[in-house]
C-alpha cells in the first residue's frame, strides 16, 4: 500500500510557517489534506441530497425524546435524532428536485412537511399489503401496533436548513508519514443507518490508543509503521459499515415490487424479535 511523504507546516501568517511533528486530516469529504497527501479517494454519487435542520418539538409531546425516529418515504429515509427533551436534528435524504423545493418553503409550510412525512400514509402495492398482511398474521402482530407516532414538530431554529449532496466515498488509505485521515476525510456514508458520526468517533478513539500505545513505548507518533495499526483496525470496521449502508441505500431506492415486499417483510420480522433488534443496536454503537 503506497504512502506519501509529506512537508508538514502550519502557516501562521504569509510570513511565518513552523514545522508540524503530525497532522490529523479531519476536514470533511472535501478535505484539503487528503487532497494533499495525493490518495486516490473512490467515490460515488446518489444523485440524492440531504436536508438537515434542527427542529423544536411540541412541549405536549406525549413521547420523550429519546428515540431516534426514521421511516423510509418514496423518495428517501427521513429521520429525527434527538439532541434534548425538545430539540431534534433532522436528516431528510431525498431527491435533487424536492430537496431544492424543501429548502424554499417558508418555516411553517417546512415544519408541516416534516409533520405529515412522518405522519401520511404511504401509498403501498395491494400485493405488498397482502404479503404483510400475511407476516403479521404469522407472528401475530397486528398492524396497528407496529409503530408508535414520532413527536410532533413546532418549529425550526432560524437559519439551521441546509442541504448536502449524498454519496459514498472512500479514500485508498488513511495514512501516510506524519499525517492520517480519520471521518469524513477518510470515508463518507449515506446517513440512513446513522453512523457517519460513529466511524468518526471510533476513528477518533482508535487513533488515540494508537499514540497513546507509541507514546509509552517511546516511538514516533507519526511514523507510518505505528499509524498503519489505526488504519488496520478501523479497515474492518468501516469497510463493514460502507457496505452495508450502501446496500441499504440501493434496497430503498428500487421500486421492483419482490424486493419492496423483501424489505418490509425483513423489517416487520425485526422488529418483532428484540434479540435482533438488540444485536443491531449494540453493533451500530461498538
Amino acid at each position: 500500500m503506497p504512502h506519501i511523504i509529506l512537508p508538514l507546516f502550519l502557516s501562521l501568517s504569509i510570513y511565518l510557517s513552523l514545522p508540524l511533528f503530525f497532522q490529523v486530516g479531519a476536514d470533511g469529504y472535501n478535505s484539503l489534506v487528503r487532497k494533499q497527501m495525493g490518495v486516490q479517494n473512490f467515490t460515488i454519487a446518489y444523485n440524492q441530497m440531504g436536508v438537515v435542520a434542527t427542529l423544536q418539538l411540541a412541549s405536549d409531546s406525549p413521547v420523550d425524546n429519546v428515540t431516534a425516529w426514521q421511516r423510509f418515504l418514496p423518495t428517501g429515509p427521513i429521520a429525527l435524532l434527538p439532541l434534548n427533551d425538545r430539540m431534534s436534528s433532522l436528516v431528510w435524504s431525498t431527491s435533487v428536485a424536492d430537496a431544492k423545493r424543501l429548502l424554499q418553503l417558508d418555516g411553517d409550510a417546512f415544519v408541516a412537511a416534516v409533520n405529515a412525512a412522518f405522519s401520511k400514509p404511504v401509498a403501498r402495492s395491494t400485493f405488498v399489503d397482502q404479503v404483510l398482511s400475511n407476516v403479521h398474521s404469522l407472528i401475530k402482530q397486528s398492524s396497528g401496533q407496529r409503530f408508535e407516532p414520532a413527536p410532533v414538530v413546532m418549529s425550526e431554529v432560524q437559519k439551521s436548513r441546509a442541504a448536502f449532496p449524498l454519496g459514498l466515498g472512500h479514500t485508498s488509505t488513511y495514512v501516510g508519514q506524519g499525517v492520517c485521515l480519520i471521518g469524513d476525510a477518510a470515508h463518507r456514508v449515506h446517513p440512513l443507518a446513522g453512523q457517519g458520526v460513529n466511524l468518526g468517533f471510533g476513528d477518533v478513539q482508535t487513533l488515540t490508543d494508537v499514540l497513546a500505545d507509541a507514546s509509552y513505548a517511546g516511538l514516533g507518533l507519526g511514523t507510518v509503521g505505528e499509524l498503519i495499526k489505526y488504519e488496520q483496525e478501523r479497515l474492518k470496521h468501516n469497510v463493514a459499515v460502507l457496505l452495508t449502508t450502501h446496500g441499504l441505500q440501493r434496497l430503498y431506492t428500487t421500486d421492483f415490487l419482490p424486493t419492496v415486499a423483501l424489505r418490509s417483510v425483513g423489517l416487520t420480522l425485526t422488529n418483532a424479535m428484540p434479540p435482533v433488534k438488540k444485536f443491531l443496536m449494540n453493533y451500530a454503537m461498538s
